[in-house]
């Protein structure tokens, strides 16, 4: 396997840029760096600033670069189509001028991408996890979701040539087997790739193998979690949301949750994949003392078992 391992803003608790307790992005990129990680994501939009020269020299004088942006929305509404298309726009026109990650000989589509995910539903968002009480759309709103899905990825790629990403997130309205099973039928892959979570995954629950598996042909991008199963099956006991879960630990250090990550090295390389992961552990911001500890267990942790 030619594999890079990266992280992301999430594991310092950065979802909801309206967070108050968020730290510093320098201070992010400095523990990002001291964790032994050469990239990381950007961000939700809004955290990091839209400032090229400002970032390009952060990452720079870190020996950093930005391996993602992101698209944490409501991609539902038709009404949010220009919103998105902004957030893209922008987006794409700060990634694209930054340091350039590395691209391995197999990998499929150039980094930086555009990974994509749908946020904003209170409906959902307290059934995440919960197949059987979890609405879903009809299919005018599936459409829609469809329509703004392709509108970004088209945006994003012959404008400037960035590979979008679909990510199945737990609490939007793409979190579930038969969601991911419609996505693919509706998206083809020339129109968008996929970013598949391991976390997301068991948290809705799959096997993240046999899923990594199925949908091998779609996988341009992957996020690695953990989970604690101890909470997990606590907090699926109660009426709570996703970030909610999270800020009570539900996301652990990779290594020491309930997901078999000898397996998931098995099959990748059995499918010979090539690019990028992207380490994420969700988190409480107020506890952000204690990212860089877990970032650089997850990164040993992933070491020692041949990533």
């Amino acid at each position: 396997m030619s594999i890079t391992i990266t992280t992301a803003p999430c594991c310092w608790g950065v979802d909801d840029v309206r967070n108050p307790n968020l730290p510093a992005w320098e201070l992010v990129f400095d523990e990002v760096k001291a964790a032994g990680y050469g990239g990381m994501e950007l961000g939700p939009y809004g955290y990091v600033p839209l400032d090229i020269g400002k970032v390009s020299q952060a990452l720079t004088s870190r020996g950093l670069y930005i391996v993602a942006g992101t698209i944490f929305h409501d991609l539902v509404s038709p009404d949010n189509r220009e919103e998105l298309l902004r957030q893209t726009h922008e987006i794409c026109a700060l990634i694209t001028k930054l340091p350039r990650p590395p691209q391995a000989a197999g990998q499929r589509f150039p980094a930086p991408y555009l990974t994509v995910m749908d946020w904003g539903h209170d409906e959902r968002d307290y059934a995440a996890g919960h197949s059987d009480r979890a609405p879903r759309l009809n299919d005018r709103d599936w459409q829609g979701m469809m329509d703004n899905i392709r509108a970004i990825a088209d945006l994003a790629r012959t404008a400037y040539g960035v590979r979008a990403t679909i990510h199945p997130h737990a609490g939007g309205y793409i979190e579930f087997e038969d969601e991911i099973e419609r996505l693919a039928r509706d998206i083809p892959k020339e129109v968008a790739g996929f970013c598949l979570d391991t976390g997301h995954t068991w948290y809705a629950g799959m096997d993240p193998v046999a899923t990594l598996e199925k949908y091998a042909d779609r996988l341009d991008y992957i996020h690695f979690k953990d989970i604690d199963r101890p909470v997990f099956e606590r907090v699926m006991g109660e009426r709570i949301r996703f970030f909610e879960a999270c800020a009570q630990g539900v996301m652990c250090p990779i290594g020491k949750g309930c997901i078999d990550y000898p397996a998931i090295r098995d099959l990748l390389t059995r499918l010979d994949y090539q690019g990028f992961i992207t380490v994420e552990q969700e988190r409480d911001p107020r506890n952000a003392d204690g990212s860089l500890a877990d970032v650089k267990l997850s990164r040993d942790y992933l070491g020692s078992v041949g990533f």
